[in-house]
């Protein structure tokens, strides 16, 4: 089978890189190769950039108004072509269809954010500020921006960063994971055909010679981020080292706290959901349970027998499982060697998901839902991000400890409490240090008209992604 050829746009032009080392890019529900990403560097980041700097001043002086119109017609695309780009995700990156849906919806909840540009643009004025004087702030474009983006989402991410970038009058080089190439590239086709001039979006293929090259260019003024926190924290230092605003956000530990009167079947569901939807793949992920008191006792035979049931298996045919596969054999194999560290460390596996077998395609990078019991705070299990699909379960005396433990990690992307009481919920609320909270809910991720508001080692940077806080960056 031919491979999918994957090319950079730049300057308004389609071009296969010759000459570069190649990444592999797998389908991991079969572990077939299907494509390979060019490794592109400085040369390519170079002229992508320029193309950008070239686009400026004409995109950057036209209306907010007619900027919008190419957003409306791009928005009719992302629609006309969803199921096609639904189906692309789940063969590049494992997603069942049902979660890609999901994820792309959301991107498109941003590209109609994106649609109400002119709404968002307003300054303010004061009059007389001193006598004689009148006084207006003007929110202006910076200039050429980028986006660095992760595996996990192949267009939700990206449809996080260029559309609102771009509506703002900014031109964008986007550098998409090396993973997932494909959605990134039929993204920007389909803003190309919605009538957007070229050299306004370009975008370039490659790991990090290519993110280094964006962080130094001195024609690059902002850089938007989504990956784990290590390479955050590099985008962060290196960008704003070089001058540049940035918006670094990276990994997390997610803590559900479960109380002892939560209503169990609707906390079953709702963890089950937050810690193994999208096979964990997701800085979102409700990773660890924090169970209050008998809560533990009434929780675990239920999501134990939920964990088991879950149906794993390819997603790139009609009959769709509950979970796909994680996105490559090494990642796999990462995932493994943690459960196997916790387990040396005391922890209990009471659910095992780690020998699963998918006959129809024995090739794909699969693991089960797996629950492991007796977390200790200072296992490995508990202090670093999974990113898989492994359920941790921590055995708390009551709320005080179990906010404690939370509020200790160094992330802080999410949280959310399971109970039946006012009382709880609120305190929880008020006292629990992350930037998206929930109550009786697994993922509190927001929509598009607000910010992902992650703390701590979540989050490198002041203005977060989405909404508001996206406009003024």
């Amino acid at each position: 089978m031919p491979l999918d050829p994957v090319r950079n746009y730049i300057g308004g032009e389609w071009a296969l890189p010759a000459g570069l080392p190649v990444t592999p890019v797998f389908n991991p529900s079969t572990g077939e190769v299907i494509a390979e990403c060019p490794a592109g560097g400085a040369a390519e980041v170079n002229a992508a950039v320029a193309a950008a700097q070239a686009a400026f001043p004409a995109w950057s002086e036209t209306p907010a108004v007619e900027r919008a119109r190419v957003f409306f017609r791009y928005r009719q695309l992302l629609e006309a072509n969803f199921d096609d780009l639904c189906r692309g995700i789940s063969r590049e990156h494992g997603k069942t269809l049902s979660e890609a849906r999901g994820s792309l919806f959301r991107g498109l909840e941003n590209v109609e954010y994106a649609c109400g540009i002119p709404s968002l643009l307003f300054g303010d004025t004061l009059e007389n500020l001193a006598r004689g004087v009148d006084c207006e702030t003007l929110l202006q474009p910076l200039g050429v921006c980028a986006g660095i983006t992760p595996f996990n989402f192949p267009a939700m991410v990206p449809l996080w960063m260029f559309p609102l970038a771009l509506a703002c009058g900014n031109t964008f080089v986007l550098k998409p994971s090396e993973k997932v190439p494909l959605s990134a590239g039929r993204l920007v086709e389909l803003l190309a055909e919605a009538g957007l001039p070229k050299g306004v979006l370009n975008l370039v293929h490659g790991g990090r010679a290519a993110v280094d090259a964006l962080l130094t260019h001195p024609g690059v003024r902002a850089v938007s981020f989504v990956g784990s926190t290590p390479i955050a924290r590099h985008i962060y230092e290196t960008g704003t080292r070089h001058g540049k605003r940035v918006q670094a956000n990276g990994g997390a530990k997610n803590y559900l706290i479960v109380m002892p009167d939560a209503d169990v079947p609707r906390t079953v569901e709702a963890i089950g959901t937050a810690a193994f939807g999208c096979a964990g793949e997701r800085c979102m992920a409700g990773s660890t349970a924090l169970t209050v008191g008998a809560a533990a006792e009434r929780l675990l035979p239920s999501l134990i027998a939920a964990a088991r049931a879950i149906k794993v298996g390819p997603t790139d045919r009609p009959a769709q499982p509950d979970m796909g596969p994680v996105i490559t054999a090494a990642h796999r194999e990462r995932v493994l060697g943690l459960v196997a560290t916790g387990e040396r460390e005391g922890a209990q596996v009471v659910c095992d998901g780690r020998d699963t077998r998918v006959p129809e395609a024995p090739g794909g990078f699969y693991l089960g839902a797996t629950i492991v019991d007796q977390v200790g705070p200072a296992m490995t299990l508990a202090r670093e991000e999974v990113f898989g699909p492994v359920l941790n379960v921590m055995r708390m005396e009551d709320l005080d400890a179990a906010l404690e433990l939370a509020n200790r990690s160094a992330y802080g992307n999410g949280a959310a409490i399971f109970t039946s009481s006012g009382r709880a919920a609120r305190e929880f609320k008020h006292r629990v240090q992350a930037g998206m909270v929930g109550i009786n809910v697994g993922v509190p991720a927001t929509m598009a008209m607000f910010p992902f508001s992650g703390w701590n080692e979540s989050f490198f940077g002041d203005l977060h992604i989405q909404g508001r806080e996206a406009v003024q960056f």
